[in-house]
């Protein structure tokens, strides 16, 4: 019997430092692999003004100031499990940066840097910018939900109104809620205030 126990007990101590060694994995080794390609990504897009959109390249640069002056994330062409481990991703189907439409991002909340961590902070009017092709658009927060997964009309390009046709420029931030689950999304919606476009 005390064998047996000894055995239990070294087994259940064996386990959880795995799962300690996985969870500390997902939290810092995933940030890592995505740090490390953030920067080859924002060397890409530097190199380049004009951007078409291709599945997983850098399509965009995302700057929220209300969340740190080095809060800077390359915005990847498209929305697959590869394609966010590298960064926040664009929804290939929804509008371009700027563009009347609704430009939509989602971004890991937990692993992989999680770039989307905090926008649960984001107030209305708060900016969110978006340099793409040459421009700076700065988009004003409005709102924040919580919605279901199956939930797409918040994707709209009239956010959560699928019948309207756009005349605006909107944003969607999209994120897992709460931490560490997906059983829900926590969504941050903003406007386009302004366009610049950069000096030549």
């Amino acid at each position: 019997m005390r064998a047996t126990l000894r055995a239990v007990g070294e087994t259940s101590i064996t386990a959880g430092l795995i799962m300690m060694l996985f969870c500390a994995y997902l939290l810092w080794g995933t940030g890592a692999y995505t740090q490390s390609q953030q920067r080859l990504l924002q060397r890409e897009l530097a190199a380049r003004k004009a951007v078409e959109p291709e599945p997983g390249k850098p399509m965009a640069l995302l700057r929220i100031p209300k969340l740190g002056r080095d809060y800077e994330y390359a915005v990847i062409e498209g929305v697959d499990t590869e394609h966010l481990k590298k960064g926040p991703g664009h929804y290939p189907d929804s509008a371009m940066p700027g563009q009347v439409g609704n430009f939509v991002v989602s971004g890991h909340r937990t692993t992989y840097a999680a770039p989307f961590n905090e926008i649960d902070e984001l107030e209305r009017d708060d900016e969110i910018v978006v340099e793409a092709g040459g421009t700076t658009y700065t988009y004003r927060v409005t709102s924040q939900d919580i919605v279901k997964p199956d939930e797409v009309d918040v994707f709209a390009p009239v956010p959560g109104k699928p019948d309207i046709r756009p005349i605006r420029a909107f944003i969607t931030l999209s994120t897992c809620h709460p931490e560490y689950s997906a059983a829900e999304r926590l969504i941050v919606y903003g406007v386009l205030k302004d366009a610049i476009k950069d000096e030549e």
